[in-house]
């Protein structure tokens, strides 16, 4: 993470596509950006074709989902918190219909042991060609002692 103490960018996760941290922290707890499933040091989106024009031409939910949860593991650990840590989470999906089943079985899996306040959102479009995006907030420090 940066030396900065409040604003915190993650070595293992994708760089923000603005002018934004990976998080920040204030006092013991832990806010997050938008955290997307693009791989760190490329434009490449697990699970997603894109046709000549740069539009989604496919997609696989599921593999977009276990990136993102990944993104969102290496930004907590990077900044001294943890997936245990995890108190709530805002959800961004780009097609409730078809993917929220998927997307809801995956969730169930990552947060069996620690079920954090949830919300899940329709939009319209996510700044990249992305069909999840997570807003997190976290404690920092062990869970039990905050």
């Amino acid at each position: 993470m940066a030396s900065n103490p409040e604003h915190l960018h993650s070595s293992k996760a994708p760089e923000p596509v603005g002018l934004y941290p990976h998080a920040r922290r204030v006092g013991n707890l832990l806010f997050l950006s938008g955290v997307g499933p693009r791989e760190k040091g490329t434009s490449q989106i697990p699970g997603v074709e894109l046709d000549e024009e740069g539009n989604i031409a496919r997609y696989d939910i599921a593999a977009q989902c276990h990136a993102v949860f990944r993104n969102v593991r290496y930004i907590l650990e990077d900044a001294g918190s943890g997936w245990a840590n995890l108190v709530d989470v805002t959800v961004f999906l780009t097609n409730m219909k078809d993917d929220f089943q998927t997307y809801n079985r995956i969730y169930a899996e990552y947060f069996k042991d620690n079920q954090p306040c949830r919300t899940t959102v329709e939009v319209n479009k996510l700044p990249t060609p992305i069909a999840i995006e997570l807003k997190c907030i976290a404690t920092i420090g062990a869970p039990e002692q905050v």
